[in-house]
C-alpha cells in the first residue's frame, strides 16, 4: 500500500517525511529504555558520599596549611590548590543540580544550592537558569547563552557587528581564548552578586543573598587577617584565574567548534544533543579536572545519570548512534582545544549552514 493510499488527505512526500520525522523522534526512546534497563540511572550514594568527605576535608586541609604557612609566597601554590579543590565543590553541585546524587528533587536542590552559594560563592539559581537554556538548546542561536553576544564572538552573525579594533580582536580571539579564562573565575563571582542584588525572579533569593555575600566578604577578610595585604591580593588573584580555566576549561571543549544551529531550525532531541557536543578522551586525570563533564554526549543525553556511571553508558551510546549514522565525535584533549582556537579565529568563514536537519535532509527539504 502507498503512503498516499494510507492517508489519502496528504501527499505522498509530505507523509514520508512525517513518517521519517516520528521515526527520528523515537530514536531516543529505544535508547532511553537500553539504558534504563542498564541500570546506569540508578543513584551512586557510595560515591558521592565518598567525594563529599573528600572534597570537603581537602578544602579544610587548605585552610589548615594557609595557617600554618604564614607569610610565604608559597601561599600561591596553595592558592591554585584552593583553586582545584573550589572547581570539584562547583562539580559536585552541577552534579547535585542534575538530580545526580539523591533520589530527592529537594535534598538535590539544596545540595547543590548550599555547595554552590556557601562553598563556592557562586549564586545556585543564576547558574541554573543559565545552564538549563543550555542543556535545553545547545549552540542553536538565540537559545543557548553560552554563544550569546559578549567578549568572544561564536557566531557569523555577531561577528558581523564587530568593526574597527574590535572586529581586528575578533579575528584573533583564538589566541586570546586561554587567557580570557582567567578572568572566568571573577566574573561568574559578578554575574553571581548581580543575580542576588537584582530584581529579576529567583527562587530563594532570601537564602542565597545572605549566605553568597557573606561567604564572599568572609573569605576576602580571612585572607587579610592571616596575609599581608600585597600576599592576600596575590593569592586571591591566583586563586581567581586558576578557577576560571578550571571551570572553563571543562566547559569550553565541549561545545565550541561543533555546529552552530539556527534559530528556527527543529532537531529532534538526540541529534540535538549529540551532534552538537564533543567528547574528550582521557583517563582518570581528564575525568577530575573536567569533573566527568569530558563525556558530555552521555551527559547531555541522560543529565541525571551519576558522573561514574558515564563512562559506562559511552560504548552504547557510541553503538547505537553508530547504527542510526549520527555522528559521534570524540577527541583528545589537546586537540580538542586547537578545534576550538582555529574555530573561533574563523567564526566569519565558517560555513553558511553549518547544520542541516536531518529529517528535512533525508528528503531534500
Amino acid at each position: 500500500m502507498s503512503a498516499s493510499s494510507e492517508n489519502p488527505q496528504v501527499p505522498g512526500s509530505v507523509e514520508r517525511v512525517r513518517r521519517a520525522a516520528r521515526r527520528v523522534t523515537n530514536d531516543y526512546s529505544v535508547l532511553a529504555r537500553i539504558v534504563r534497563e542498564s541500570g546506569l540511572l540508578r543513584r551512586r550514594h557510595g560515591y558521592y558520599w565518598t567525594r563529599f568527605g573528600l572534597t570537603i576535608g581537602a578544602l579544610a586541609g587548605v585552610w589548615v596549611w594557609i595557617v600554618l604557612l604564614g607569610e610565604s609566597w608559597w601561599q600561591l601554590a596553595l592558592a591554585a590548590a584552593m583553586a582545584f579543590v573550589l572547581a570539584q565543590l562547583a562539580f559536585l553541585g552541577h552534579d547535585a543540580a542534575h538530580r545526580q546524587v539523591f533520589r530527592s528533587r529537594a535534598w538535590n536542590d539544596w545540595a547543590a544550592r548550599i555547595l554552590a552559594n556557601a562553598f563556592v560563592g557562586l549564586s545556585y539559581g543564576w547558574w541554573t537558569t543559565k545552564h538549563n537554556a543550555h542543556h535545553a538548546a545547545p549552540n542553536q542561536e538565540g537559545q543557548d547563552p553560552d554563544i550569546s553576544p559578549g567578549v568572544i564572538a561564536f557566531t557569523r552573525a555577531v561577528m558581523a557587528g564587530r568593526r574597527g579594533w574590535r572586529g581586528w580582536l575578533a579575528r584573533r580571539q583564538g589566541w586570546f581564548f586561554l587567557p580570557l579564562l582567567t578572568l572566568e573565575g571573577l566574573n561568574l563571582h559578578v554575574a553571581s552578586v548581580r543575580t542576588v542584588l537584582g530584581r529579576e525572579p529567583l527562587p530563594h533569593r532570601w537564602v542565597e543573598a545572605p549566605v553568597l555575600l557573606t561567604r564572599l566578604a568572609m573569605y576576602v577578610g580571612v585572607l587579610f587577617l592571616l596575609l599581608p595585604p600585597r600576599l592576600a591580593i596575590a593569592f586571591l588573584a591566583v586563586q581567581l584565574a586558576v578557577f576560571g580555566v578550571l571551570l572553563g576549561g571543562a566547559f569550553a571543549p565541549n561545545h565550541k567548534g561543533m555546529p552552530i544551529v539556527p534559530a528556527t531550525a527543529e532537531i529532534d532531541f538526540l541529534r540535538r544533543q549529540v551532534l552538537m557536543s564533543r567528547n574528550i578522551r582521557g583517563g582518570w586525570v581528564i575525568d577530575l579536572l573536567m569533573g566527568g563533564l569530558n563525556r558530555q554526549i552521555e551527559h547531555h543525553l541522560f543529565p541525571s545519570m551519576p558522573r561514574p556511571n558515564l563512562k559506562h553508558a559511552q560504548s552504547l551510546v557510541r553503538e547505537y548512534c553508530s547504527q542510526l549514522g549520527v555522528a559521534y565525535t570524540e577527541v583528545g584533549f589537546f586537540t580538542s582545544y586547537r578545534i576550538v582556537i582555529s574555530y573561533l579565529n574563523n567564526v566569519e568563514r565558517q560555513a553558511r549552514d553549518p547544520f542541516t536537519c536531518p529529517v528535512a535532509g533525508m528528503y531534500g527539504r
